[in-house]
Order: C-alpha cells, then sequence, then structure tokens
C-alpha cells in the first residue's frame, strides 16, 4: 500500500514538474505601454554648435572623451499608443494629421548609439525596434559614409531586414515631421510609396537587408532609393542613389531606374518613354511591360568583357499627331528600330555613369567571379582592386524591342 503511495506521489512530482515550465512564459513580459515603439529613425549632419545640446550621458569630458566623430542629429518617429489606425476606415489623413498619432523627438549623438543613449534618458518606455519600418538618411551623411549605421542596425536583433533604408535630398528630418494627405503616419505613407513602386516596376525590391548584402560582396556595390519631399508633403522616388563601399558617390535620374532594372531582367517593366520617327510631330509614347536580360561575360586582352543581351515588350500609349498611323506594319517596325537606338543609349550610359564613379551596382564582379574564377583568384582578388578594375571592363548593351500592343480607337 505505502509503494502504491510512493508511486502516485511521484508521478504527481514529475507532472507538476512539466508543468513548471509551461508557467513561465511571461516572466520576461513588457507592456506594450511600456515601449517606445519606434516606427521610422532620420539622419542627419548636426548644426555647428549642436554639442551644447548634448547631456554627459554616454562619457564625461576629460575622463571618458567621446569618440572623434561629427556629430549626427537623429530624429525618432515613435507610435502613440491607441492613436495608430488599426484598419481602413482610419487610414485618412486630413484634420487628424500625423500629429496625433505619432511623436517625433530628435537629439544629437556622436554615434548613433550615442545619440539613442541619449534619447533614452529622455524616454520613460524603453525604445523597441521591433517595428522599425523605414531609415531616411541625407545624402551630405551618405557621401560620409554609413559605416557607423550600418555597423549599429546590423548588430540590432531587433531590426527588421526588410526595413526601407532611403538617401533623402536635403534635411531627412523633414520625411519624419511630414503630414502626408492619404495617410495619418509618415512612415506608413513611406512604406506605401516603396512597396507600391516594386510592384509597379518603378523601383527594384531592395530592402536594407539586400543592401547589406550587396555591399557585403566583392564583385558588387549597394544601391539605395533616393527621394525628396515634395509640395504637400508628397515624396518622390528621385532616382538610385549609388555606393561605393559605404559611402554614397552618385545619383541617378528617375528613368534610368528602368535602365538599371532593364540590364538586370527585373519585371514588372514600369517606365514609358518618348520616340520621334521622322519628325517631332510623329512622336509616340511607349510603355514597357516585361524584361528579359542576360548577362555574359569574356576574358578580352587581359580584362573582362561584357556582353548584355536585353529583350522588351513594350505597348503604345498614345501619339501626338492624327497624321502618324501607327497601324502600319511598317511604321511599327520604324518605331522599334528608334526605341532600340534610345534604349542602347539610355543602357549604356548608365554602365559608363557607374564606371566613372567606379560603383558596379550590376553585380559584374560578381558573374568574373562564377564564371571566371581562375582570372578573380589571380587577377582582381579584393573588392578594391575590382573597383578600380571596373572602371576600364567593357561592356556590350544588346536591345531588341518588340511592340505587342498599340491600343484601340473607336472608328
Amino acid at each position: 500500500m505505502g509503494t502504491t503511495r510512493w508511486i502516485r506521489a511521484l508521478k504527481l512530482l514529475c507532472i507538476m514538474l512539466l508543468l513548471v515550465p509551461l508557467l513561465t512564459g511571461c516572466w520576461d513580459r513588457l507592456e506594450i505601454e511600456e515601449r517606445a515603439v519606434v516606427l521610422g529613425i532620420s539622419v542627419d549632419e548636426a548644426e555647428p554648435g549642436s554639442q551644447k545640446e548634448e547631456d554627459e550621458v554616454s562619457h564625461l569630458k576629460d575622463r571618458f572623451p567621446a569618440p572623434q566623430k561629427e556629430m549626427v542629429r537623429v530624429a525618432v518617429q515613435i507610435a502613440i499608443p491607441g492613436r495608430i489606425p488599426l484598419g481602413p476606415g482610419e487610414s485618412g489623413g486630413g484634420d487628424r494629421g500625423a500629429g496625433k498619432s505619432v511623436w517625433v523627438v530628435d537629439v544629437v549623438g556622436h554615434t548613433i548609439d550615442d545619440a539613442l543613449m541619449n534619447l533614452q534618458q529622455q524616454m520613460s518606455g524603453r525604445l523597441f525596434f521591433g517595428h522599425l519600418r523605414v531609415i531616411v538618411v541625407s545624402d551630405a551623411v551618405a557621401r560620409k559614409g554609413l559605416q557607423n549605421l550600418n555597423d549599429y542596425f546590423r548588430r540590432n536583433s531587433e531590426v527588421r531586414r526588410m526595413a526601407w533604408l532611403l538617401i533623402s535630398k536635403g534635411n531627412a528630418e523633414e520625411l519624419m515631421a511630414a503630414s502626408p494627405k492619404l495617410e495619418r503616419v509618415p512612415t506608413l505613407y513611406l512604406i506605401s510609396t516603396m512597396d507600391s513602386a516594386v510592384k509597379m516596376g518603378k523601383f527594384p525590391n531592395d530592402f536594407v537587408g539586400n543592401f547589406w548584402s550587396n555591399s557585403s560582396k566583392k564583385g558588387q556595390e549597394g544601391l539605395l532609393p533616393y527621394v525628396e519631399l515634395m509640395k504637400e508633403d508628397n515624396v518622390e522616388i528621385s532616382g538610385l542613389a549609388m555606393f561605393k563601399g559605404d559611402k554614397l558617390v552618385g545619383i541617378t535620374q528617375p528613368l534610368e531606374i528602368g535602365a538599371y532594372m532593364g540590364i538586370k531582367g527585373m519585371n514588372p517593366a514600369g517606365y514609358r518613354g518618348i520616340i520621334s520617327v521622322g519628325g517631332a510631330q510623329n512622336t509616340v509614347t511607349l510603355y514597357a511591360t516585361h524584361r528579359k536580360a542576360k548577362i555574359d561575360v569574356q576574358i578580352k586582352n587581359g580584362l573582362p568583357h561584357f556582353t548584355v543581351t536585353i529583350l522588351n515588350e513594350l505597348n503604345i500609349e498614345e501619339k501626338i499627331s492624327d497624321q502618324f498611323l501607327i497601324e502600319n506594319p511598317e511604321i511599327i517596325k520604324e518605331i522599334e528600330r528608334e526605341d532600340e537606338k534610345a534604349a542602347i543609349k539610355l543602357h549604356e550610359g548608365l554602365v559608363k555613369e557607374t564606371q566613372e564613379k567606379g560603383s558596379d551596382i550590376f553585380g559584374f564582379g560578381e558573374y568574373v567571379r562564377a564564371k571566371e574564377p581562375k582570372f578573380w583568384n589571380e587577377q582582381v582578388q579584393t573588392k578594391e582592386h575590382w573597383q578600380e578594375m571596373y572602371k576600364d571592363v567593357s561592356v556590350d548593351v544588346q536591345i531588341d524591342i518588340k511592340v505587342r500592343r498599340v491600343g484601340m480607337k473607336a472608328r
């Protein structure tokens, strides 16, 4: 009888031991009201004399000296609990404005971490980056290098690799404080702008994780969206920001985004071009719908030679003159030939621009590493050497244009 009791007690003890771990699931919980949820961050150069704003939070004068770096101004967009729209019925802008749903606070610091520590000293809740979706950096900061920013956010386990890193023309903090009419939260509007651009073929799907990955490759450089705040707080994607290492070295025109996506064979295609056939009056607007691209590499005269073959499918969107009969098959062929000439000039111009900057955003060097490994291991070896060699390589662009649709018109 006593043995049976001991067995029952042992079984009960085992059950309790199995249940105890299940009761510890919330031991480290942190209520959302106790967090300062960061939605967006901007980084700008600090103005002269900004050091007067900084308290001795992470360093002490004459005892724990600050890093010998130029100071930056970091603005953080923090969500106000209970005021972020949760459904489509609450997504409008209007009188409610961004100021009622988010709080924008700016601080200065010698590094990104230093600035955020200064900000945390002013916050009642712990800064939480799990919902960080947009990081905006001014072009002035980007030209000096993003090494500190990349290092801090790559080490932070809360930061999503699918966040957008944007380069802004002028002051980046203005994008944090903007109040767009279509959205109550500026960060959500920026996300919507970039996601829609990807869906419409206006920009490659290039998140911050892609930028970090490409920048780490020996034969490729990173690129980022270059944006500009327009009137009525609207945001325009004004081009590609080209990098060499961690420094911004050049900015393309908006139409050249389509050329980059063409060389990479990215779809959908979403850019339009204007072509004249036999005079300014015989002008048509063409809309690219689909692309295919292939890149081949050969070693010629001791240097890589690349052949880029692109197939573009187009629709005719509009024509200027009624006397211009695009229903004629010969006219369609002429339009294709003229567009091929213009497209080759556009694509080769972009390639030459990247070569002048030493910024291989196309990843031509990765093709050399993959298809000509002996040449790479003997003649290139390092990223720095490829940056110099890339300026001298030859690139031949061949484009085949096919007009698929001319639209409808009532007779």
